[in-house]
């Protein structure tokens, strides 16, 4: 409760948490005859891995872990080095009390009295007694659930309920707890248009500004926005991007729209232009659909397309997700190697060494490329070889996380520095529309200890919240097409689609999408997931996040915002229809060519 919660004892908790448990143990007293100890041992064993699962998961993602992540699991191994960082020593302590239970269940014991002699004899008693617990228990725990399953944040929700009880809450629920799917035919454009508020125009502003022209989208590893300008005694954290957004737009109002499947997920957005799954990876839940995407868009306009990509295809089911976008090819650890390795893959660096002339082989055709670029050595929790250390940190800083992550953007600043130049050289820069965005946030705020929050402070000039961490950059070359550098504009990794394909002159009017083209629109709704309650949204003047429902939320004010202006309960409802429309619209799409995911 301390950790999750930060709450700490309280008597509420007991009355919370501990009947479920009451239920678990009674049931071993009616029910096992022998080998008590070792079922008290397993349940106190099962229960302790939940609460630690919960930790753990809280500790990365802000949320509370449901069954969902079930799907997760066999990552856990293969991100080993991101989920131990996360442990604080004495959350060992969880366990002090199931080692206690093994010595007692396990010690060799002398034959002696029976201590449950006169329970037997008086065994109706006994079972009555037992009986009458758990009846109790079991209405305290209906009583700890129902007034509160109606609340929009699950955390307070998980709080209010118990974790135990929420946990099997949402094990129960979500046979009927879903929203109804909206039919087929009321998911059009024109309604989502209207919800986000969005004005179409007949003839939008830079509308085949670039027509013909290449795109090249780069995403970034856990990037956020805080970095760019950033000086730390009197160093560039990223000095390459410092130069590049003077020459270009950079939207310092944008924000990742990521769920559980992070990196994936982020890719998944940007190139369908939808929201991702309530709870679980997109590329768990939609890859067996024909989706509509940015890949098949361009396709059908004449474009080659290709997504280059460290990793091996398989990891976060990428193989599934690349033929449910529509690639024409993909790029993977196969065709980069392990070479210089860091985190899971060959290095930035490597990664755009080998870039550059699969893009100028696929430049030499007579049509026009797309080309999705996905970076990897800045991955949590940036531990990247001090051999690639580029600028030196204060002494309070090192072997922060803080202090890893400068270190790992600050060299994947230094590797972009050379794929940008070497785009340049190649004479792409100049014939492509390039994209650079963030993946997904870099540094969780539930990760951070005291002091790490203190360094953000330090460095940011006020607490270190919400609006911050969501907040990546978008970064917008466009050959021909100049703007004031800097673009205030709120915006999300959702509007990247219509804005790309409105430069390149094709149409989205036959495509639901539910991004806005950010050259043509001054205001934005983006409801968010996963990361946040259910009911959260970013608006242009807030980040909202719900309690039991909209009125008692909370208001987090974005970057030049005073504040004074509070997230409306219009505006609430509105994103949460956006997202039961996107859910529901892919429930009605078609299995892709192949059937199943895999």
């Amino acid at each position: 409760m301390y950790v999750v919660f930060d709450i700490g004892f309280s008597w509420e908790t007991i009355v919370t948490e501990l009947p479920f448990i009451w239920i678990v143990f009674c049931c071993i007293e009616l029910f096992a005859s022998k080998r008590k100890m070792l079922y008290y041992l397993i349940s106190d064993l099962l229960i302790t891995l939940l609460y630690f699962t919960v930790v753990m998961y809280y500790k990365y993602y802000g949320v509370i872990v449901t069954y969902h992540a079930l799907h997760q699991a066999d990552k856990v191994t293969k991100v080993g080095e991101s989920t131990y960082s996360l442990l604080d020593p004495y959350y060992l302590l969880f366990f002090l009390d199931v080692v206690a239970l093994a010595v007692i269940a396990f010690w060799p014991k002398k034959k002696s009295y029976d201590p449950h002699a006169g329970f037997r004899s008086a065994r109706p008693a006994r079972k009555a007694t037992l009986y009458t617990v758990i009846v109790a228990s079991l209405a305290l725990c209906v009583f700890n659930i129902w007034p509160n399953r109606a609340s929009m944040n699950e955390n307070k929700q998980a709080e209010d309920m118990g974790i135990l009880n929420y946990e099997v809450f949402t094990l129960l629920s979500d046979t009927t707890g879903k929203d109804e799917i909206v039919p087929a035919d009321q998911i059009t454009q024109a309604k989502i248009d209207e919800l986000k508020g969005v004005q179409q125009s007949a003839a939008p502003n830079n509308f085949g500004a670039a027509k013909g022209k290449n795109l090249i989208i780069l995403q970034m590893e856990s990037f956020q926005d805080f970095l760019i300008g950033l000086k730390i005694d009197g160093q560039e954290v990223t000095p390459n991007l410092n130069k590049l957004v003077k020459e270009t737009f950079h939207y310092d109002r944008f924000y990742t729209m990521v769920g559980q499947g992070t990196t994936s997920d982020a890719e998944y957005v940007v190139n369908t232009s939808l929201y991702v799954p309530h709870h679980e990876a997109a590329t768990d839940s939609y890859v067996d659909k024909a989706l509509p995407s940015l890949p098949k868009l361009l396709h059908e306009n004449g474009y080659d397309t290709a997504t280059f990509h460290t990793n091996e295809v398989h990891f976060w089911n990428r193989n599934n997700l690349y033929a449910a976008i529509g690639w024409d090819k993909y790029y993977d650890q196969k065709f980069y190697g392990d070479e210089d390795h860091i985190a899971f893959g060959a290095s930035d660096e490597v990664l755009y060494a080998k870039t550059i002339p699969e893009l100028q082989r696929m430049d030499q055709s007579d049509k026009p490329f797309y080309a999705q670029v996905i970076s990897m050595s800045a991955h949590h929790p940036y531990n990247i070889p001090a051999s690639k250390y580029k600028m030196t940190l204060p002494d309070n800083m090192e072997g922060t996380l803080v202090g890893n992550y400068i270190h790992a953007q600050n060299y994947a600043d230094y590797a972009l520095g050379a794929f940008i130049q070497g785009l340049k050289d190649t004479g792409l820069w100049d014939d492509s529309i390039i994209v650079m965005y963030g993946d997904h946030q870099g540094l969780p705020i539930y990760s951070l200890s005291g002091d790490e929050k203190e360094m953000l402070k330090d460095m940011l000039g006020h607490e270190y919240g919400y609006p911050d961490m969501f907040r990546i950059p978008l970064i917008l070359s466009v050959p021909g097409v100049t703007y004031p550098s800097v673009q205030h504009d709120v915006g999300g990794q959702i509007d990247i689609l219509p804005t790309v394909a409105n430069l390149l002159g094709v149409s989205t009017a036959n495509q639901i999408h539910f991004g806005q083209d950010l050259l043509n629109q001054t205001s934005n709704l983006l409801p968010m997931r996963h990361f946040l309650p259910s009911g959260s949204f970013i608006n242009d003047e807030n980040v909202f996040l719900p309690g039991k429902d909209y009125t008692d939320g909370t208001n987090f004010p974005l970057p030049g915002e005073a504040g004074d202006k509070q997230a409306t309960e219009d505006q609430y409802n509105r994103a949460l229809e956006l997202l039961n429309l996107s859910d529901s619209f892919v429930s009605h799409l078609p299995l892709k060519e192949g059937g199943d995911a895999e």
